[in-house]
């Protein structure tokens, strides 16, 4: 019986912030497959409340103690950065109808620009059905507790980035 090669997965997000949702993926992700590159895109296509260095602190963190997960920049195609690290798997959440409609279409074209490469749909806990960075930070922002959507040392950053942009 031979053995099988080594998967690595590339988990991309802008994860601004990390939510309960995305570890929770990335933790069972980690499970999964021998590698996880959690792709921390820069986020061409939206402003973000965190700089890509400042995301990239934040998912490593959270990523140490699974061991086999690394945080990497990436800007451009998602097709170029997977193929770059190796990767056979894109995992991807989705939290509902949504984000399944978008996730299918995203999925056929990577699939035309990389049939080598599968996209795994990962559904997050119960408990993270309905938590988008999008939600924290606008609950964040007006004030409301995210307490139970980050970790605490995403939440530690975000209410420093919060304090800071009210003294500015």
């Amino acid at each position: 019986m031979s053995q099988r090669p080594a998967i690595t997965a590339v988990y991309p997000g802008t994860f601004d912030p990390m939510t309960a949702g995305h570890q929770d993926l990335m933790c069972r992700a980690s499970g999964l497959f021998d590698r996880v590159i959690v792709g921390v895109a820069a986020g061409h296509h939206k402003r973000t409340m965190f700089t890509v260095e400042e995301r990239l602190e934040m998912v490593s963190e959270l990523a140490a103690p699974l061991g086999n997960v690394q945080a990497t920049p990436f800007t451009g195609l998602l097709r170029d950065f997977a193929l770059a690290q190796g990767a056979r798997v894109i995992v991807r959440g989705v939290r509902g109808v949504t984000d399944f409609d978008y996730e299918v279409q995203m999925a056929g074209m990577n699939r035309q620009l990389m049939p080598e490469v599968e996209t795994l749909f990962l559904l997050p806990g119960d408990a993270h059905q309905y938590v988008s960075g999008t939600f924290v930070r606008e609950i964040a922002t007006l004030g409301g507790d995210v307490s139970r959507f980050v970790a605490p040392s995403v939440l530690s950053r975000l209410q420093a980035k919060l304090a800071a942009a009210s003294k500015a």
